[in-house]
């Protein structure tokens, strides 16, 4: 019982900590509305499982123990984050709430953007390993530790769904729309810095 609460209590708060799903999902939430938002969440939902997949399964020792390869690893989800927020911050098309423009990211656009987010986030991957390797039983059966693998997924989807729906109302849309560009310009600065600081994020 209490390796299933160590689970949740830390889980909890690894998924309310800001960070990129964070800035993700409220962007995608607030320009394109609840469809794209609650996709985003599901995309994050199956990046974290694609963590819990290797883990399980032990890749993740190839990744601790080859430093070369963790570096690409880090260098992907650097760029990618860079990427998104320099799109964000560059970005010039203003859209309101009743903009027929909402096909600009489509659903699976944002579900791939949720998931790339969390897939290439080093951070992501290292919290899934800290779980599993200083948390969670070894002597685990396959089935209970891929339980707690849907566990934390759930736990993404559920709060990053919240988000989505919280940002996607109209009276709060509304309101950030009203200040678009400067809302992208913030939230691209984040994902930009976010992107960088994760340079000085390490295996130890």
């Amino acid at each position: 019982m209490n390796e299933i609460i160590a689970v949740a209590v830390i889980t909890t708060l690894a998924v309310i900590s800001p960070g990129p799903d964070f800035a993700a999902v409220t962007r995608n939430s607030y320009l394109y509305g609840t469809r794209t938002g609650l996709f985003s969440a599901l995309g994050i939902a199956f990046g974290v499982q694609l963590h819990v997949i290797y883990t399980v399964f032990g890749v993740t020792l190839l990744i601790m123990q080859s430093p070369a390869l963790f570096t690409v690893i880090k260098s992907l989800g650097i760029i990618y984050l860079i990427w998104l927020g320099f799109k964000s911050f560059t970005n010039k098309t203003r859209i309101t709430v009743n903009s027929t423009d909402n096909s600009a990211l489509s659903a699976f656009g944002a579900f791939r953007n949720g998931f790339f987010v969390n897939a290439l986030n080093p951070k992501t991957m290292l919290f899934v390993v800290s779980v599993y390797t200083q948390v969670i039983s070894s002597h685990n059966t396959l089935m209970m530790n891929f339980g707690y693998g849907v566990f934390i997924s759930f736990a993404h989807w559920l709060w990053f769904s919240l988000i989505a729906l919280f940002f996607s109302n109209p009276a709060i849309r509304n309101k950030i729309l009203s200040r678009q560009l400067l809302a992208d310009k913030i939230i691209g600065i984040l994902l930009m810095l976010l992107g960088v600081s994760l340079i000085f994020f390490t295996l130890h």
